[in-house]
């Protein structure tokens, strides 16, 4: 579990820069255009994600919002970023999948994009610059 939450060393500091940049963005977008136009979760997506064999639709429209948006800003914030990024996936990989399965790319894309922003997110860690590094991570000196 604290390997979970350690940062990982990219490869100075323009690896964490760049993390940092990808977290912020899909994150942010991810709770502020997404999530928080969810919560509470209307009756239509509910009745919708019905119509998709969701199970338990009631439950599953409150996971998603909330992946999408407490996980969009905890991603953003680098808190709990790993844990954090496991929902986003799972619920991206449904809206991808599930949802927009039989769709045209277009329509798949930016759940994609915000499922793969996750996994990289999930594989690399938050960086050093995050609030993970601060509470659970450890110290590096500045190289140039």
């Amino acid at each position: 579990m604290k390997q979970l939450l350690q940062p990982t060393d990219l490869g100075g500091w323009l690896g964490d820069i760049g993390i940092l940049i990808l977290r912020v963005f899909a994150g942010l977008s991810l709770a502020l255009a997404h999530g928080a136009g969810k919560l509470p979760p209307a009756a239509g997506f509910v009745q919708y994600l019905g119509t998709l064999g969701v199970p338990v639709p009631p439950a599953s429209a409150w996971a998603a919002a909330l992946a999408e948006f407490c996980g969009g800003l905890l991603l953003a914030a680098g808190l709990l970023t790993r844990p954090a990024a496991i929902p986003v996936m799972f619920t991206m990989g449904v809206a991808a999948f599930v949802a927009h399965g039989g769709d045209p790319f277009a329509k798949r894309e930016l759940a994609l994009f915000f499922g793969v922003a996750a996994l990289t997110i999930f594989l690399t860690g938050p960086g050093m610059l995050s609030l993970d590094r601060l509470l659970f991570g450890r110290k590096r000196t500045i190289t140039v």
